[in-house]
């Protein structure tokens, strides 16, 4: 046999092409960017944030106006209890609401469409999808709030400048606590969102996520009101302690302002652990 006819009953070599498709993956940080698409390519996000800061300037501005226009009517001691900065953000107690929502509506409604079960076929790591999700809501909600809060302060201060009060009751964000109270009106708006994702995520039904959050800040406190004694006044402390963040003058009854947003967050981080827990032993 030739050389010739050896070669050429040599087997073909295979040429193998790469493919284009690139390699599945569920690092964070693609997790990450696929939550906030998810996030933002749903209106009702766009229009909670709106609401929040509609709800949440035109209340304090009203608030304001109230306390401007009747200033020479409010007693001297009474006076001695308004703080300016607290009054200016002060529609925030409404307006949380609507982060509350928003909150709840990031992951239960995955949950109430089916859609959940394609996320986790894809990131089979449950964890990985509620941490994602979480660090997508607190950013954008503390950048709502941020705006919301700024602006609330400010237009809230250029309402109260009309009073006639001397010294005037206005004040500047370079005063002391103040700044510290704007930014922390800011983190308490992330801090709602939490609290309505991590009953989202352990409810996994958004009305009822919504009207449990509706009971714990505003049903709860009421009803603290009616207990005798002081377990009136102790239970009232712990369901109003968010709050005392926003405020630059120590309020009594109330912790003081970081210690009652640690008590706060208390409440979110514990439904929300309690939240992954189940997210890892119940089916999707």
């Amino acid at each position: 046999m030739t050389a010739s006819a050896a070669s050429g009953s040599a087997a073909p070599t295979q040429v193998r092409v790469r493919s284009q498709v690139p390699p599945a993956t569920d690092r964070f940080d693609h997790v990450l960017r696929s939550e906030w698409t998810k996030f933002w390519s749903v209106r009702s996000t766009l229009y909670t944030f709106v609401a929040l800061v509609i709800v949440t300037i035109g209340i304090s501005a009203l608030l304001c106006l109230a306390v401007a226009v009747n200033w020479t009517d409010i007693k001297p001691a009474d006076r001695a209890q308004i703080d300016p900065v607290s009054q200016s953000l002060s529609g925030i107690f409404l307006g949380q609401m609507a982060i509350i929502a928003l909150g709840a509506l990031a992951i239960s409604s995955e949950y109430s469409t089916g859609g959940i079960r394609t996320t986790l076929t894809a990131v089979p790591q449950r964890l990985r999808v509620l941490g994602a999700k979480a660090l997508v809501l607190t950013v954008t909600a503390f950048g709502a709030g941020l705006v919301t809060m700024f602006a609330s302060f400010w237009l809230g201060q250029r309402v109260l400048a009309t009073a006639d009060a001397h010294p005037p009751i206005d004040v500047s964000i370079g005063d002391p606590n103040v700044l510290r109270a704007v930014i922390g009106g800011a983190l308490y708006v992330a801090a709602c969102g939490l609290l309505g994702f991590a009953l989202g995520a352990l409810l996994r039904h958004t009305a009822g996520a919504i009207t449990v959050a509706i009971g714990i800040v505003f049903v709860l406190p009421i009803v603290a009101n009616f207990l005798p004694g002081t377990w009136g006044d102790n239970v009232g402390k712990v369901l109003n302690a968010g709050g005392a963040i926003s405020n630059t003058r120590h309020v009594s009854g109330q912790f003081d302002p970081w210690t009652g947003y640690a008590v706060f967050s208390l409440w979110w981080v514990v439904l929300l652990t309690l939240a992954a827990i189940l997210m890892l032993r119940r089916d999707a």
